[in-house]
């Protein structure tokens, strides 16, 4: 079982935003390769980020849950998402108003480009 770890320090967040990104219809996706190896392939450093504009509390969550339930997803299903990265992912208005097959179809083509971008390097 793959347990997520969230970012909980600012300067955590500052530094995975200077790095590389992806900008999507439902989220935009910054991600940087962990350079410590005490990773022990349990845990997915991952990060989801509403901004306020978005709506409120409650849209906010929503939208969270449903980013969250698609990476837990492809997780279990798949095996795309690779453990040796961070992503801080922002999630849009988008997520709320569509289908969560959308959603998770999205977030699984970008972990696959994400994944062959690892692979070429």
């Amino acid at each position: 079982m793959i347990k997520f770890k969230s970012l909980n320090q600012n300067r955590q967040f500052l530094r995975i935003l200077k790095k590389k990104k992806f900008n999507r219809k439902y989220f935009t996706i910054y991600f940087e390769k962990n350079l410590d190896n005490k990773n022990t392939n349990k845990n997915l450093n991952v990060s989801f980020v509403m901004k306020k504009k978005i709506g409120n509390a409650v849209i906010r969550n929503k939208i969270k849950r449903k980013l969250k339930t698609a990476v837990q997803k492809i997780i279990t299903e798949k095996g795309q998402i690779d453990l040796n990265y961070t992503y801080v992912i922002f999630g849009k208005s988008n997520v709320y108003k569509d289908k969560f097959t959308l959603v998770l179809g999205e977030i699984n083509e970008t972990f696959k480009k994400i994944k062959q971008m690892d692979n070429q390097a």
